[in-house]
């Protein structure tokens, strides 16, 4: 497998590439591509923690590429158009779960970064950020089979706004997005994997496509992954996930 990949970054034609492998992967083989001159578009999570997504960032400035987080969901406009709705919030509740079992799923494996945190938390957090800015606390549990299985967390803002996420592989199929402002409360149901006639991953691709031959910064900067990444290690030591 190694091999092929390597091969893969030895092509001269080659300028991007989509590295959708392990959580525990995504440094080492970004690290690898950006060596190779090639621009990067990387799963979510972007690394295992933010120091990971740090060493990437600056390898990616380094090398002069693009690096750049695969969060799809922020490309679509029915998302885009209830963030850009939302007034004055003070309390923002998502929600992101579904039923996991096979415990072969790599999801479910402790050493390749499994855990409901890094794989759905991610979203929670991006999204309740994405609102409310930088949280200045973080309180947070979990439950923990082999890897967490569910993960509550409370996150405090400066300006007195809070944030209520879940993050599960044990629950039935659940999303949502639930704003309170002091006029309205907002709701968008299935936030995070809404597809339509205006696919999130194609829009996402093509603004990635757009960075790289336009020479134009990337739509999610690495800055916003590394910050997103800091708040995931918050939650991992308050709910002493290790």
């Amino acid at each position: 497998m190694s091999a092929n990949y390597d091969a893969l970054l030895e092509h001269d034609d080659v300028e991007a590439v989509y590295i959708p492998l392990v959580n525990s992967r995504h440094k080492e083989w970004t690290l690898r591509a950006l060596a190779a001159g090639k621009n990067v578009l990387c799963e979510k999570p972007l690394a295992m923690n933010a120091t990971e997504a740090e060493d990437m960032a600056s390898s990616a400035l380094a090398a002069g590429r693009v690096l750049m987080e695969a969060f799809m969901y922020r490309f679509h406009p029915r998302v885009r158009g209830f963030i850009d709705g939302v007034r004055q919030p003070l309390y923002v509740q998502a929600s992101f779960g579904f039923p996991l079992t096979d415990r072969a799923n790599y999801r479910l494996q402790r050493a390749l970064g499994g855990g409901a945190l890094l794989d759905v938390g991610c979203y929670v957090v991006s999204v309740a950020r994405w609102i409310l800015g930088e949280p200045d606390s973080v309180v947070a549990r979990a439950r923990v089979d082999g890897v967490d299985m569910s993960v509550s967390a409370l996150l405090h803002f400066p300006n007195e706004a809070t944030a209520s996420l879940w993050a599960s592989f044990e629950s039935a199929e659940e999303q949502d997005l639930t704003v309170v402002s002091p006029d309205a409360t907002l709701r968008l149901e299935r936030p995070f994997t809404w597809r339509d006639k205006q696919d999130p991953y194609q829009l996402m691709v093509e603004s990635f496509a757009d960075s790289v031959l336009r020479d134009k910064p990337a739509a999610i900067p690495v800055t916003e992954s590394i910050a997103n990444m800091r708040v995931l290690d918050q939650i991992r030591e308050s709910a002493k996930l290790g």
